[in-house]
């Protein structure tokens, strides 16, 4: 089967990620999308980053309805921190063998690749799948194993999000509804 690895810290899940799994599946790139939780990003230190365990959840929440399609993962939770992708594409490919995995990335991001723990091995081994980020255009020239993939985008972010909920404001559109309720519940993001 041929999974795509979207990686994020999901701070919260919101559905621009959403759209761009959905839009990778039903384009035939992929079968199915696991979205990968990383407790710790080696290049995002953040203060506002919510604990790992509720960011999972969040983002369980936002896939309950289409949970054969997209997946959640906690297999970082379980890896040394912080997470390196490599260190995390190499554990799933000795565990699953039989499943030929690709990593999905806005451009913002392949734009750091060079910073990434053997950044180089990634783009050897592995098919990258990159969508647009405005203000992030690619090279003209790409690795073989990198392609550029045409998804909508929402022009929103976690950043935003957060600072909607810190000024009291309404996420309801932004993210999925229990994603909301639960958000809300739970006083997540107000400080």
């Amino acid at each position: 089967m041929k999974i795509g690895l979207y990686f994020g810290s999901f701070n919260p899940i919101h559905h621009g990620h959403l759209i761009i799994a959905s839009h990778i599946i039903n384009h035939g790139l992929v079968d199915q999308v696991w979205l990968i939780v990383s407790p710790q990003n080696p290049l995002k230190a953040s203060p506002s980053l919510l604990n790992e365990f509720h960011r999972l959840h969040l983002a369980r929440l936002a896939i309950a309805e289409d949970d054969t399609h997209i997946k959640v993962s906690e297999v970082e939770f379980s890896l040394p921190k912080p997470s390196y992708t490599i260190d995390t594409l190499t554990y799933l490919s000795e565990k699953h063998p039989h499943h030929q995995f690709s990593v999905i990335m806005g451009s913002d991001s392949f734009q750091n690749l060079p910073k990434w723990k053997n950044y180089s091995l990634i783009l050897q081994q592995y098919k990258v799948l990159v969508y647009i980020r405005p203000n992030h255009s690619m090279p003209d020239k790409l690795p073989n194993n990198v392609s550029i993939v045409k998804a909508p985008l929402l022009d929103i972010s976690a950043t935003y999000i957060r600072h909607c909920i810190q000024e009291k404001k309404s996420i309801r559109y932004l993210v999925p509804e229990p994603v909301r309720l639960e958000i809300e519940k739970a006083g997540y993001y107000l400080h």
